[in-house]
């Protein structure tokens, strides 16, 4: 049901729990973790997918005699083999449409390949034995007879005449705008300064602590699954699996998802080993397991980012901005996976304006399909894209027309008394003072002392520079979250939600707000949020919403355990309803010392057998709650890099983060968000990238290959917080999961820019690699 009870009014202070460490962590360090890997099912096969060692091929046949002859082996399933089951291709997710209102080319994709194969690692052929050697063993058997096709990998080039062409209806996918690109123009028409950069953010691949996996089993009497699974929510993965890929009822699988092993945003759509793995479960009568090893993961996890863009800045003589447009391209891989368009579409847009007065913002967006893996959301979703084309754009302008980038920054931020503002992008922010966040972070930065350091620097041979981002962040669309609160026989308490943490501390921050709400000791209170059999609805993890979600359903459910229970204390301590209290977990008699505690109630309610008229039978509640609205973590990041200009090596030497998370429910935690949001963006730009040769083979494909950050690539990170609560939610709070990639891709670019800048450099691409770093120098230092 949807509740519509009051939420509470009280302001929530946390003042019990602020300095707590990670309620989950004990178990983890402790091994008794659960995750997918962990799962053995009696009699369970094993499952190995065959993939495709072709970028771009036709497929002329697929010999499997011998594989299913193999030792061990209990079925080997092709598309073929799968046509009669009755399942749908993948679902377009969102409503995004052409700019001239037609709908987009999104090309039927079912579990295995077809009549073609378009990336290397797609699935091609399902492999089932009694062990996974077996199984492996017997994959090497199949014999894929193809002729190999000519690829591309470049959305650009996939977008010329004479390009390979993967689907019969084309490259493109879609050619999205929006904004006004006649006031766009007529803006820059009257510009008095114009800037304009190419920038490439590069490719990366969602690299997480335990690859895919799936552990199926099927009950014929009931028609029933059971899958085990990572995933970021099981009702959304439930809704999908059944209704959009198999064509079942929902209420036929059931998914549980533990311990997660990480994603941002990876693991949070449905994949073509999920269904392989449940048709097998059902076809064989026995429950089957399908882990994917790292080399597989490399080539079939959706990966990330891949946008190139030519921006412009648009500004008058006074240094105002006036507008700013984005023309880009989108690299969606072989296919299109449903939730990928909208990171470089509409995620570009709400975050290319950020936290200026930009009046005016174009954004054109062709999301093309080339022979590479699939790609999909991933921390940020095309927000830290947005953020860092943005401050590129503004350190260009200032290099350009000789102004300082720190004051160009501050005459063009949204003033805080203009707030709540609307942006260019329709937004409306609705809480902030972004020059206070910009002054923090210049002084905890000792911006004013850094001459001193680069002096020093220069003394021992090295480069030092520093870059500055501002960055706005806009997390989680509205939609529906469980609240449920069960009171257990045992004196403790459960959660119950729809979200579902990948590593986050959602049992920690989720229980501080119900030991705020409710008073109910924190080491009492339980998480439930990985049983799909458990939850009413859930828009799972991300966006950085779930403290949003989740707390605002809790504050509602909380308010309908008092209203219960205030109807039973007043019975039990008979008294007028009107005269009991709640207060620190007490239901109260008003004025006197009759009193009865929220746990005692809640166990002597499960315990009546004859429950009065008018009196619930329970105190537990399970309600869907409306999610708020938008919200909009922002902050200011100053890094400050060293370069040895012998080896091309940078290094990172400061860095400073002060951001608006509005309210803080958890330091420990968010501090921890920070710090793996900056490596990770810290990460983009001086070593990931997932580099694809022209014949589309994935040429960094394992750890020997794609650079993966260390402990000691990152220095020690000084982190600080001004926070303004956000109004669009109950809690005050914005999320805090994504926003430190936002501020580390600009910052760290622009220190390693204004380091080479006495070489004449004002451009790199990422990954800023040493080699890239001293081609950089001497190629400058040649033509200077």
């Amino acid at each position: 049901m949807t509740s519509d009870a009051t939420a509470m009014t009280s302001p929530l202070k946390f003042a019990s729990s602020q300095g707590v460490t990670r309620q989950e962590d004990l178990g983890l360090l402790q091994g008794r973790g659960r995750y997918t890997d962990d799962v053995n099912l009696p009699d369970q096969l094993y499952g190995y997918v065959l993939r495709s060692p072709y970028a771009h091929a036709a497929i002329n046949s697929i010999g499997t005699d011998d594989a299913r002859a193999a030792a061990g082996v209990q079925a080997v399933y092709t598309a073929a083999d799968m046509d009669g089951a009755g399942y749908n291709p993948f679902p377009k997710v969102l409503p995004l449409v052409n700019a001239d209102g037609s709908e987009p080319n999104f090309p039927e994709r079912y579990p295995l390949a077809r009549d073609k194969l378009r990336h290397v690692g797609e699935p091609v052929a399902f492999v089932v034995a009694e062990s996974l050697a077996q199984a492996v063993d017997a994959a090497e058997l199949i014999e894929l007879d193809v002729d190999i096709l000519e690829a591309v990998t470049d959305p650009v080039a996939a977008l010329e005449d004479g390009a390979p062409q993967l689907h019969e209806a084309g490259n493109l996918s879609l050619d999205w705008q929006n904004g006004d690109a006649a006031a766009v123009d007529a803006a820059f028409d009257q510009a008095a300064h114009v800037t304009r950069v190419h920038v490439r953010v590069n490719r990366l691949a969602g690299i997480t602590m335990e690859p895919r996996g799936a552990v199926a089993s099927y009950d014929a009497a009931t028609e029933r699954f059971t899958v085990h699974l990572g995933c970021q929510g099981v009702w959304a993965m439930r809704e999908t699996l059944a209704r959009a890929l198999m064509n079942v009822e929902p209420e036929q699988i059931r998914i549980l998802a533990r311990n997660i092993g990480g994603s941002f945003g990876m693991k949070a759509q449905a994949y073509p080993e999920m269904i392989l793995t449940l048709h097998a479960a059902r076809d064989l009568g026995r429950p089957v397991k399908w882990i994917e090893d790292r080399s597989g993961s490399f080539l079939s996890d959706y990966m990330g980012r891949d946008y190139a863009v030519d921006a412009a800045l648009a500004l008058d003589l006074e240094g105002n901005f006036l507008a700013v447009k984005f023309e880009g391209h989108s690299n969606l891989g072989g296919f299109s996976t449903g939730l990928e368009p909208m990171m470089h579409t509409a995620n570009i847009e709400k975050n290319g304006v950020s936290l200026y007065r930009t009046p005016l913002v174009h954004v054109h967006t062709r999301c093309v399909m080339t022979n590479t893996v699939p790609t999909g959301p991933y921390r940020g979703a095309g927000r830290p894209e947005g953020n860092y084309v943005m401050e590129r754009l503004i350190d260009a302008a200032a290099r350009e027309t000789g102004r300082d980038a720190v004051e160009l920054r501050r005459q063009n931020l949204i003033p805080a008394d203009a707030v709540p503002y609307t942006a260019a992008s329709g937004l409306t922010y609705d809480s902030g003072n972004f020059p206070a966040v910009l002054d923090k972070a210049l002084e905890l930065a000792d911006w004013a002392g850094f001459e001193a350091r680069r002096a020093e620097s220069t003394g021992r041979g090295l480069l030092r520079g520093r870059g500055i981002t501002c960055y706005l962040e806009v997390t989680g669309p509205p939609g529906l979250e469980m609240g449920g609160i069960r009171f257990g026989e045992d004196g403790r308490v459960k959660i119950v939600t729809g979200t579902s943490d990948q590593g986050q501390g959602h049992a920690t921050a989720f229980g501080q707000v119900l030991e705020d709400l409710l008073a109910v000791p924190l080491n009492l209170i339980d998480l439930e949020q990985g049983d799909s059999d458990e939850i009413l609805q859930g828009g799972g993890t991300g966006g950085s919403k779930s403290l949003m979600s989740t707390g605002k359903a809790l504050v509602e459910a909380s308010a309908e355990v008092v209203a219960k229970g205030k109807l039973w204390a007043g019975h039990t301590l008979e008294a007028a309803v009107e005269d009991i209290e709640f207060d620190a977990g007490q239901f109260r008699v008003a004025g006197t010392d009759k009193a009865v505690g929220l746990l005692d109630l809640a166990r002597q309610v499960a315990e009546t057998a004859d429950v009065p008229d008018g009196l619930a039978d329970t105190l537990d509640v399970n309600i869907s709650a409306e999610t708020p609205p938008f919200a909009y973590p922002n902050g200011c990041h100053v890094c400050e890099v060293e370069i040895d200009p012998e080896t091309g090596r940078a290094s990172i030497a400061r860095y400073t983060a002060v951001d608006d998370f509005g309210n803080i429910i958890n330091p420990v935690i968010v501090d921890g968000q920070v710090h793996g949001g900056v490596a990770q963006g810290i990460s983009q730009i001086l070593m990931e990238d997932a580099v694809f040769d022209a014949d589309g083979q994935l040429v960094a494909g394992s750890f020997m290959d794609y650079a993966m950050p260390r402990a000691d690539d990152m220095p020690s990170f000084e982190v600080d917080y001004l926070p303004s609560p956000a109004t669009t939610n109950p809690l005050g709070v914005k999320g805090c999961g994504e926003a430190g990639v936002s501020g580390a891709l600009g910052s760290v670019m622009g220190a390693i820019l204004d380091a080479l800048s006495p070489h004449g450099v004002t451009d790199l691409p990422m990954p800023a690699t040493p080699e890239r770093i001293w081609q950089a120098i001497n190629e400058a230092d040649q033509s200077g």
